[in-house]
């Protein structure tokens, strides 16, 4: 379990961001004869893929997260995307701030990575471990004539600060793409605090890669006119964010 504490600069405020950790391993047997019989060479590359994976677990298990944060909830009890998270203005009074940007289009993302805490916590309490049984003197070894190649881990991912990124469900275009990033340079905290948030990422599932590649990569949009979204943002493709 992670708690956080942060503070504003003007009134000190807690706020307590809990995360289970989860246990996760993977194990494959193999009998010895057929390690010793490898002759076309596919255990080792075997072994290879089980590393492979383990390194991009902590990548399926944040970006499935983010795609689930329009259902999801966060620590105020909103999903994570949503219009009526609960704030304060200038004056002390009620209020709510969103930052979701509805429609029917594949999601993007585009957060501020440049904080000390994140939109997305990734908390690794033992790291990934590679373990083996492979000894001949051991006894499951012995008993079973098998050998036992595993990893395992105990972390999970959990929702951060979602202040510091945005949900839209919009087209991924030069228009939508200007009211998200207004939207979030203007998202105020408690009492009305402006909090200076700047987008510098993009996420976005493959489908939405070429758009996300048009928008941040070309010197020129669709009518020709100066693109001026050139190079403000980082594009981040990842397999994960389809769901």
């Amino acid at each position: 379990m992670r708690a956080w504490e942060v503070h504003g600069l003007r009134e000190p405020r807690s706020l307590r961001i809990d995360i289970a950790n989860r246990k996760f391993e993977s194990t494959v047997g193999a009998r010895r004869d057929d390690v010793s019989d490898d002759r076309l060479g596919l255990f080792e590359p075997g072994v290879a893929e089980m590393g492979r994976l383990a390194k991009q677990h902590p990548d399926e298990l944040i970006f499935e997260l983010l795609a689930g944060g329009f259902v999801e909830t966060c620590y105020d009890g909103q999903p994570f995307f949503s219009e009526p998270h609960p704030s304060t203005d200038k004056a002390g009074a009620a209020i709510t701030v969103s930052n979701v940007q509805t429609g029917a289009e594949p999601a993007w993302y585009p957060p501020d990575t440049s904080r000390g805490l994140k939109p997305l916590i990734w908390q690794e309490r033992e790291p990934y471990e590679f373990q083996m049984l492979n000894n001949l003197q051991d006894v499951q070894v012995f008993m079973t004539d098998e050998f036992l190649y595993g990893v395992r881990a105990r972390v999970n991912a959990g929702f951060g600060l979602r202040r510091l990124v945005f949900g839209s469900q919009a087209a991924l275009d030069a228009t939508d793409c200007a009211a998200a990033r207004a939207t979030m340079m203007g998202l105020r905290g408690d009492k009305g605090r402006l909090l200076g948030v700047r987008p510098d990422t993009l996420l976005v599932p493959p489908s939405l890669e070429e758009a996300g590649r048009k928008l941040l990569n070309s010197e020129n949009g669709d009518a020709g006119a100066t693109n001026p979204w050139k190079d403000t943002a980082k594009l981040i493709v990842s397999p994960y964010l389809d769901g």
